[in-house]
């Protein structure tokens, strides 16, 4: 999400996450009684445990720590856009509960409850905050973790909660359900958080590398890189033209390398998180 934290957009992306969520939670998996995970679960588990408490007061008392070491850790900005993001969900949550539920089976209220939540906490994860709870032990996790996807951390606590409600409760066929839900809510969260940085690599092979590398510099405005080759049957050399363009620019690329050469190469590969000019820039907070 290219500049989804400049002049205020992350507001309007944590807040739009949110509802999306809410509305996922509110008429799928709330009328089939699951169990999202997360720090609201393993309330409810510590609540069964204990025999006495609220969910609520117990939620707060995990919340509280969490915030401040999120804060800490994290930035201010993440502090204060989580507090955000657990309000506006909170409130969301109330208000859609009034929209009447469909009556679907477990299965299908798991399976769209799940895409739901998962595009509203990737949407949010996206903007740089969170809805607190578990989702800022997720983001303290990935400090450490860098290299494991947000979705797979948050997939891990989220089974954990699961399978833990299921002995407490002793409702394994719940826990079953709530295994999909929070399965498919991590591969689409990560599949919101890391797809829209997707670009594509492009290898040109052409006699016209020249004319090519000179016509995407100024038509794309694309740097190129000259790879040196050699056919293996013709034992010719040449240049391979190297290039890094955005998806939607894949297209136009085509299109100019057949004009010039219709009998070139090319070979198109996905790439994620190309770093550098008019790309993503790297920086250590990265999800």
């Amino acid at each position: 999400m290219k500049n989804v934290m400049q002049k205020g957009g992350w507001i309007i992306s944590t807040l739009l996450g949110a509802a999306i969520f809410a509305l996922g939670f509110d008429l799928f998996l709330i009328p089939n009684e699951m169990n999202t995970g997360g720090v609201s679960g393993l309330s409810m588990v510590i609540r069964q445990l204990l025999g006495f408490g609220s969910v609520g007061a117990i939620q707060i008392a995990i919340n509280v720590p969490l915030f401040i070491i999120g804060g800490i850790k994290i930035g201010g900005k993440f502090f204060w856009g989580s507090l955000l993001g657990m309000a506006s969900s909170s409130v969301f949550i109330d208000g859609f509960s009034a929209i009447p539920a469909p009556q679907t089976e477990p299965l299908l209220g798991a399976l769209y409850g799940a895409v739901l939540c998962g595009i509203g906490i990737g949407m949010v994860f996206a903007s740089g905050t969170s809805t607190g709870g578990s989702d800022i032990l997720v983001r303290l996790l990935k400090l450490r973790y860098r290299n494991v996807p947000v979705g797979q951390i948050c997939l891990c606590i989220d089974l954990v909660v699961a399978v833990l409600t299921g002995l407490v409760f002793r409702d394994v066929t719940k826990t079953l359900y709530t295994g999909i839900t929070v399965f498919i809510t991590s591969k689409v969260m990560d599949a919101v958080i890391y797809r829209f940085d997707y670009s594509k690599v492009v290898l040109i092979i052409t006699s016209e590398y020249v004319q090519i590398a000179k016509q995407v510099g100024e038509k794309l405005r694309r740097g190129t890189t000259f790879l040196y080759g050699q056919g293996a049957y013709s034992g010719k050399e040449t240049k391979v033209v190297l290039t890094a363009v955005k998806r939607q620019q894949l297209a136009e690329l085509k299109e100019l390398v057949t004009a010039i050469d219709p009998n070139a190469f090319i070979i198109v590969q996905e790439a994620h998180q190309v770093l550098g000019d008019g790309f993503a820039r790297y920086s250590k907070d990265s999800l």
